[in-house]
């Protein structure tokens, strides 16, 4: 184990994920060579060389980190020290047994699908990484958007409402399961299409093949309408832009907290709760 090279993230910034680092960092030094430690954001994880990065925070935190791992594959063991942790789904106050009893194997990860979302317009191109979804809504303006899709090289639809949710599978259960998506299992290869309040009493959510590349054009402005990736960076989408969402070429790689732990997760921390008898009587 002690052979095992890590590199340390979290955020200086947040209290609880300092003091977390605080507390456990002499306890990694000693069973883990540690390679990097990034508390800032600042380092270049996309060109990073490691066996593991070790991560206190929460699930922005590893939203925030797949993305700036832009395809590199060293996997993340997410520590919780937010609030919800569906994604860091490791206790902060079970992280060492977990880590002793994850040094005695080979590592068990999840490969999580990302988007890479491309915005083409008359004023450039620019493309981002997305780990949960990418979502075209409106602005500050109470005004509907007129969205046109186009599904490989197919018209599929025209979307008018509040905008339009592109989801992965491990983004299923955020933005778009509250927009009223489907739950899709994270390891699918899928791309869900969630509108927002369209203006349609049709319109429902539909779960497509990963190997489809969706376009989305503005068909019509009408007031501000924004490009948000996983909650965390926005780009406005202009006149004459299009957007393009394909599955990135590389996952990203989650390690797994053990068997059941995304249905355990489901269950307990989203309120997924059933009768767990075989019977109900």
């Amino acid at each position: 184990m002690g052979t095992r090279s890590i590199i340390l993230v979290g955020d200086a910034r947040k209290e609880r994920s300092a003091a977390a680092i605080a507390a456990h960092e002499p306890w990694l030094r000693r069973r883990f060579r540690v390679v990097l430690r990034d508390l800032d954001g600042s380092a270049d994880l996309s060109r990073a060389r490691a066996d593991l990065i070790v991560l206190f925070g929460g699930d922005g935190s590893i939203l925030s980190v797949a993305r700036r791992l832009a395809g590199n594959t060293i996997p993340v063991l997410g520590v919780n020290t937010g609030r919800l942790g569906f994604l860091a789904e490791f206790p902060l106050e079970k992280i060492r047994p977990s880590l002793e009893a994850l040094g005695r194997g080979p590592l068990k990860t999840s490969a999580r699908m990302m988007f890479h979302v491309e915005v083409a317009g008359p004023s450039g191109r620019r493309s981002l990484i997305a780990l949960n979804d990418a979502v075209i809504a409106r602005g500050s303006v109470s005004r509907m958007v007129h969205l046109r899709l186009r599904v490989g090289p197919e018209p599929f639809t025209l979307i008018s409402g509040d905008g339009l949710i592109l989801a992965t599978p491990s983004g299923s259960t955020a933005h778009s399961m509250a927009a009223g998506g489907p739950i899709v299992d994270p390891e699918l290869q899928a791309m869900i299409v969630t509108p927002i309040c369209p203006h349609s009493l049709s319109m429902r959510p539909i779960v497509l093949p990963a190997q489809h590349a969706i376009r989305i054009d503005l068909e019509r402005r009408n007031g501000d309408v924004m490009l948000t990736v996983d909650g965390q960076e926005i780009l406005p989408v202009e006149e004459g832009d299009s957007v393009t969402v394909r599955k990135a070429r590389r996952p990203f790689r989650l390690v797994r907290g053990g068997p059941g732990a995304w249905f355990a997760a489901l269950r307990d921390k989203m309120g997924f709760a059933g009768a767990l008898t075989q019977r109900v009587r």
